[in-house]
């Protein structure tokens, strides 16, 4: 069961890299973690060009499965190379790259100029914004995919070694650890003073975040790599075994699930939820968009192959991309195609959105920056 949790990436032909021109724009509050909040909605406000034109691109040593943050006019994201990179938003230019123990799945996290992600080594980094030195590292006991998260003084983040760790975000000192009973391969989501976290050991877990103590487990009965999404007291996410899960926090039941009734297929890719809609991508080849009282279906588009990439929401429209290397608008209202493009590679990154620009990476280490000229 745990080595279905691994991920093995697709590879496919290069590009050639472009840089972008100069630009005096700023970004205060950007896309600072995985998903770009605390509840890993995926949801921001904003508004994506009707027909986005590729501003810059940017070389990496191999491929890129992490997903960006996006603070202050620089782009941080990780690669398989090893390297955290800092790439100015406006020109594609390198500011700095930061040497990892080993290859970057995890997205990385931005609190108070300091980024912070795991690698595949086990090794936890907090690293300076600005110069791209070592602030604190932390060693857990397998790889990590999981993005970090925050709550006050705390940074928590999954492990393959079966924990949730809780560090200081100040030394990377231990708070505490909670061992599952399988890969913490998804980011914890944070709903006032818990975290939840899925696994690959079939449960949705509820953790008091002071004390690391579990307040609640919900058997699933498959296991889950998506990360959960979290909004108004529910949780929604999908799993392997070929559904999508609501559950009520409050009293922990399952309110609703959700399967095709012809395309039965695992969801590796995390949900994005508003009041209104969610949506997600499967390996089904389809990306589906549910009502998230009922679970009932609104829409569904078909790309020609398994979506992994996590969808986002902006504005009235959603971003998503597919394992073929496309690069997919969708109507958030009824699923039609407005815009797309073929980066010529895998994408498993999922796009980060901020000041009507938005940034993924392909698996043939190519970072890609679309917006307005």
């Amino acid at each position: 069961m745990h080595q279905i949790c691994h991920y093995i990436p697709l590879f496919a032909l290069s590009i050639f890299p472009q840089k972008g021109d100069s630009s005096t724009d700023k970004h205060t509050d950007g896309w600072n973690l995985f998903r770009g909040n605390q509840q890993l909605t995926g949801v921001v406000e904003g508004q994506l060009p009707e027909q986005p034109e590729l501003l810059w691109t940017f070389q990496t040593g191999d491929a890129v499965e992490s997903t960006a943050a996006i603070v202050e006019n620089t782009v941080y994201i990780g690669s398989l190379d090893e390297h955290l990179y800092a790439i100015d938003f406006a020109t594609g230019e390198l500011k700095w790259k930061y040497q990892a123990t080993s290859g970057i799945k995890s997205s990385p996290s931005f609190y108070k100029n300091t980024v912070y992600f795991g690698d595949e080594f086990g090794t936890f980094h907090a690293v300076n914004a600005q110069t791209g030195e070592k602030v604190w590292t932390f060693e857990a006991g397998g790889e990590i995919i999981s993005s970090a998260n925050f709550f006050e003084d705390r940074v928590l983040f999954g492990a393959y070694d079966n924990f949730l760790y809780c560090l200081s975000k100040k030394d990377g000192s231990l708070l505490w650890k909670f061992k599952s009973e399988g890969y913490v391969h998804a980011t914890p989501a944070i709903y006032k003073d818990r975290v939840f976290i899925t696994g690959c050991d079939g449960y949705f877990r509820m953790i008091n975040i002071r004390t690391g103590q579990q307040v609640k487990r919900i058997e699933l009965g498959d296991y889950v790599a998506a990360s959960p999404a979290v909004r108004n007291s529910r949780a929604y996410f999908g799993t392997f075994g070929n559904q999508v899960l609501c559950v009520n926090l409050d009293n922990s039941e399952i309110i609703w699930k959700y399967e095709h009734d012809k395309r039965k297929f695992p969801y590796y890719s995390s949900a994005a939820v508003t009041e209104d809609i969610i949506v997600v991508g499967g390996r089904d080849k389809m990306v589906h968009a549910l009502d998230p009282k009922t679970g009932e279906e609104i829409w569904n588009f078909t790309t020609k192959s398994k979506v992994e990439s996590s969808p986002i929401i902006v504005g009235e429209k959603v971003l998503v991309a597919s394992a073929r290397g496309v690069i997919y608008i969708l109507d958030l209202n009824s699923g039609k195609a407005i815009w797309q493009f073929d980066t010529a590679a895998s994408l498993i990154s999922s796009a980060s959105f901020d000041a009507g620009k938005f940034v993924i990476g392909n698996d043939d280490g190519i970072v890609f920056c679309f917006g307005k000229k």
